[in-house]
């Protein structure tokens, strides 16, 4: 049952390359349904292994010297960059977006363990002023300690990097699950670590039953931080779960984002970049723009030119060069999103193009453009996490504002406009943790990604997303 062109799957527990357990699970690829592999399932004792492991390995890496980390983390990033075609092809047949997407993944997963470990290297002690009476006065960041981190499918590599980079970088270990539809491309990652040199223990990789491997591991003492990026959901459960024992945590969750296209905006250009970030990664996106609203006299032509800029996606499987966009990542994505398009349809809601599952081998959804959309759909207040656009009108700026903080969800907003009045004006009033003017590019190295209310709380990336995994430490010493 293993696909020749994908990688053998292995836990890692304490520097050792675990294969062979009693339970797997399967690895589908979802442009044909077929298996690509299994991947082994961690038992109760493997957790507790993977927990002591991680411990230990805090205790080395956090007194390791900042030069020595960083010349790790750098020596693993030009090793995961030597695999780059092969890591990519492995997270295609897993996820199945464009190969050049994947690779482009890999590439920031390489630069990501470079960003990390060379902003961690930059002072973070703070000296306060003179005071009479006193020698010193310091504030200090320390590593807060074993970390256990989460991530999702939609970014099978770059999301659990982005914990893992800057945990480490700080002097922190981790204990990380990647998604069990996704392994092999981030295990590449913990591979490039482990022969770049990286201490037993500073690393652990568990694989199973997602409800036994976090309950175990944030139940745990050793555990001193939670990371995780998924569903709200799932983030409330284990934010809850981690309340009881007072740790705290970092939750990037749901978003749903809306774009405000202004009359006054380049429609072509606004169009055209829609369009292009609404198909990446079929939707399956957390800051994926899903919720436009475009200015009255603007509206018709915007929902026209989406609807056919959309349906002309080549749609297939990512390994073909041609393909601009992928199948849905597991077949319980496929009923989800078709359930939201029919009840909007049915509730009033204009069916432009798209609106049902590609009649073909795997997981296709249809690119889909809804218009007219009425408040009370369902894909209105839940976020779809698939192509499909909802294309609603607004007229005056107060209503487009109300309407686009509307949901719960605050993660990302974008905007469209020739003004930089208003631009500048939207930029406070839109409520999330990201906003996009006239483009979509919102999360970069140097920057931080975190959103608000059920999209979540606190930052992952920049120098932010360093100090997540710090603790502060004030030290004041007085003269004798």
């Amino acid at each position: 049952m293993q696909n020749p062109d994908y990688a053998t799957l292995a836990l890692y527990i304490d520097g050792e390359w675990i294969e062979d357990t009693k339970d797997k699970g399967e690895v589908l690829n979802p442009a044909n349904g077929e298996v690509l592999g299994l991947h082994p399932m961690a038992t109760a004792e493997q957790i507790d292994c993977a927990l002591a492991s991680s411990l230990k390995g805090f205790e080395i890496w956090r007194k390791t010297p900042h030069a020595e980390r960083k010349a790790i983390m750098h020596k693993a990033a030009g090793l995961l960059r030597e695999q780059a075609t092969d890591v990519a092809r492995h997270m295609t047949l897993e996820l199945g977006k464009p190969l050049a997407d994947s690779v482009a993944e890999v590439e920031n997963c390489a630069m990501l363990l470079e960003w990390c470990s060379n902003a961690a290297e930059e002072s973070v002690d703070r000296t306060l002023d003179g005071m009479p009476g006193f020698i010193d006065r310091t504030v200090r960041k320390e590593p807060i300690g074993p970390v256990a981190a989460f991530a999702p499918w939609n970014f099978p590599a770059s999301l659990a990097t982005r914990k893992i980079a800057s945990a480490l970088a700080v002097g922190c270990s981790v204990v990380v699950k990647p998604a069990e539809e996704t392994p092999a491309s981030f295990m590449a990652v913990v591979q490039a670590l482990d022969k770049a040199g990286l201490p037993a223990g500073v690393i652990n990789l568990l694989l199973g039953d997602p409800a036994l491997i976090s309950k175990r591991l944030i139940e745990s003492p050793v555990i001193r931080k939670v990371a995780f990026t998924g569903s709200t959901p799932v983030g409330e459960q284990l934010a809850a779960m981690a309340g009881k024992h007072a740790k705290p945590c970092v939750m990037e969750l749901g978003g749903h984002a809306p774009v405000l296209v202004f009359d006054d905006a380049n429609i072509e250009k606004a169009l055209d970049l829609s369009v292009t970030t609404k198909s990446r990664n079929a939707g399956q996106v957390c800051i994926s723009p899903t919720r436009f609203y475009v200015q009255d006299s603007a509206h018709a032509a915007f929902a026209k030119g989406f609807a056919e800029k959309f349906a002309a996606l080549r749609v297939g499987d990512g390994l073909d060069s041609d393909t601009q966009m992928g199948p849905l990542a597991h077949a319980r994505r496929v009923p989800a999103v078709d359930a939201l398009v029919k009840d909007a349809v049915e509730k009033g809601a204009t069916l432009l193009t798209g609106g049902e599952p590609l009649d073909r081998e795997g997981y296709f959804y249809a690119p889909t453009v809804l218009a007219d959309v009425p408040d009370n759909a369902r894909i209105m207040k839940e976020e779809p996490f698939g192509p499909v656009a909802i294309i609603n009108k607004f007229n005056t700026y107060d209503d487009a504002i109300s309407k686009a903080n509307s949901t719960d969800f605050a993660l990302a907003s974008y905007l469209f406009t020739g003004s930089q009045e208003t631009a500048d004006k939207a930029s406070i009033d839109l409520d999330s943790g990201k906003v996009g003017i006239n483009g979509f590019p919102v999360v970069f190295l140097d920057s931080p990604l975190g959103g608000r209310r059920q999209s979540g709380y606190g930052s992952e990336g920049g120098y932010e997303g360093l100090d997540a995994y710090r603790m502060v430490k004030f030290v004041s010493q007085s003269e004798i």
